[in-house]
């Protein structure tokens, strides 16, 4: 299994071996692509999944701090917190490959805790909205997590 990631067409595509299995949308960062810690955007290159998080929780888990807080998403949850960078159901933490380029340093993409995680269903997919992360539908991130190993290799360009 793989992952690919791209940022120009918005889209994740899980390959098992050289045989693209299945295609989504997704949201990666407003601010673009980039690696600098602080800048909100989205890192690039080879990437490896370090951690899988929420594995058994319900569909809608509200995390903070990559714990659950034992709540569930809902539109009057979201309504209290407009502001809030909802992180829900599943987080796939990623961490970099390439040393100078997104691990280590600055551009350590596992210390900006960047990650593939689940968000509300009514935030638009295909485009770009997220702060860095790699959002997508809850219902996709429960079935790439389930169907992906820890260490997963994942391409983002």
């Amino acid at each position: 299994m793989k992952i690919h990631i791209s940022i120009a067409q918005q889209q994740l595509v899980l390959y098992r071996g050289h045989e693209a299995v299945e295609s989504v949308a997704v949201s990666t960062a407003l601010q673009g692509p980039g690696e600098l810690n602080g800048s909100g955007c989205t890192p690039r290159g080879r990437h490896r999944i370090r951690l899988k998080i929420g594995v058994g929780c319900p569909t809608g888990a509200v995390f903070r701090g990559r714990r659950w807080t034992g709540e569930v998403y809902s539109a009057a949850l979201g309504a209290a917190a407009p502001e809030r960078d909802w992180i829900l159901s599943r987080i796939l933490w990623l961490t970099g490959c390439e040393p100078g380029l997104n691990r280590g340093g600055m551009v350590d993409t596992l210390s900006r805790y960047i990650y593939i995680h689940g968000c509300p269903d009514s935030e638009p997919m295909g485009v770009p909205r997220s702060h860095g992360c790699i959002r997508m539908r809850n219902a996709d991130v429960i079935r790439l997590c389930d169907c992906v190993p820890v260490g997963c290799p994942v391409l983002i360009d």
